[in-house]
């Protein structure tokens, strides 16, 4: 299992788990990212943060911190 701030521009994943309790995992939750969440990751910033994805149709960034958070399965394996 690999966290989101590991995939590359253009690879898709599946959201299968999300860290951390209280304010930050449901705010993460109530953006769209839960556990079936299909996802792509658009670009990155310079230096890599923050992580632009798109997910249930629109775009969102999310700082690294917070990407670290998403654990994914990789749509490639």
């Amino acid at each position: 299992m690999i966290t989101l701030d590991q995939l590359e521009p253009g690879q898709s994943a599946t959201v299968t788990h999300i860290d951390g309790e209280g304010p930050l995992g449901q705010r993460l939750m109530a953006l769209g990212l839960i556990e079936g969440s299909e996802l792509q990751v658009v670009r990155r910033a310079l230096g890599g943060d923050p992580i632009e994805i798109e997910v249930m149709g629109y775009a969102l960034s999310l700082r690294r911190d917070e990407a670290r958070r998403v654990h994914v399965e990789a749509a490639d394996g």
